[in-house]
């Protein structure tokens, strides 16, 4: 406490967790990793611990690059002591499907899934962010409800920014890449913030824009606009840079 400082220990391996220069040690620890898988002629991205390899397939050639990648992220993993997680890979097939993709680690073969949760947000063989709309909805349904149900206080300031804390994060994280475009998740998106503004007292009456005007809230269509738009803006001007 205070002043008082712990004693001095040596580290065997590893780094203090929060410190300072840690992630900047991690990342001159696992940077040797892309070089090894790109000189396979397989892409990789990488954010922190979690890997991804991805290719165009045509013929089986580009199945054993893959394959071949995958065995070099497995030997480089052991040679730094680094356990891979076999039950949380897999393999996404997106687009036609025309040769059989299937991958090993360590000889376990890894399952062809139609949608897999990358970075917290569910990516489907289509591509259609249906299947995460539905997901997301549904908790921030629930959440909504909750406050709801709980807040004894009936005042609408409170509510309302209780809801912005609580459910419209579930609703706006990483928009850019999830946007709807059908009608239906598009609506689907909106009906939670229209039925918690219903249910505010004396907004039941209210049309849902005139709801939106008295307790000063953008429609979540209107908001993905601005944030597409921003970050549009943003990655044209570092291109014209």
């Amino acid at each position: 406490m205070g002043t008082s400082f712990s004693d001095i220990t040596a580290l065997i391996s590893g780094v203090v967790q929060g410190s300072g220069i840690g992630s900047l040690l991690f990342l001159t620890y696992v940077d040797e990793l892309a070089f090894i898988v790109e000189s396979c002629g397989i892409k990789i991205k990488l954010f922190a611990d979690d890997v991804k390899l991805y290719v165009q397939i045509v013929d089986d050639v580009d199945v054993a690059q893959m394959q071949q990648a995958t065995d070099a992220l497995v030997d480089w993993a052991t040679e730094w002591q680094l356990s891979i997680s076999v039950n949380k890979c897999c393999v996404l097939n997106v687009g036609r499907i025309n040769h059989d993709t299937c991958l090993y680690i360590n000889g376990n073969a890894l399952p062809v899934v139609e949608s897999t949760r990358d970075l917290g947000i569910i990516v489907s063989c289509d591509l259609s962010p249906s299947l995460y709309v539905s997901d997301i909805v549904a908790k921030a349904h629930k959440r909504a409800a909750a406050i709801h149900r709980t807040f004894v206080s009936r005042n609408i300031h409170l509510l309302v920014c209780a809801f912005t804390v609580y459910v419209r994060p579930l609703l706006e994280y990483d928009s850019v890449i999830w946007c709807p475009f059908t009608v239906h998740d598009i609506e689907a998106v909106e009906s939670v913030q229209r039925c918690f503004t219903k249910r505010l007292p004396g907004l039941n009456g209210l049309l849902y824009p005139k709801c939106l005007k008295h307790v000063n809230l953008d429609s979540l269509e209107l908001w993905r606009l601005y944030t597409g738009l921003y970050y549009c803006y943003k990655k044209l001007d570092q291109k014209m840079r």
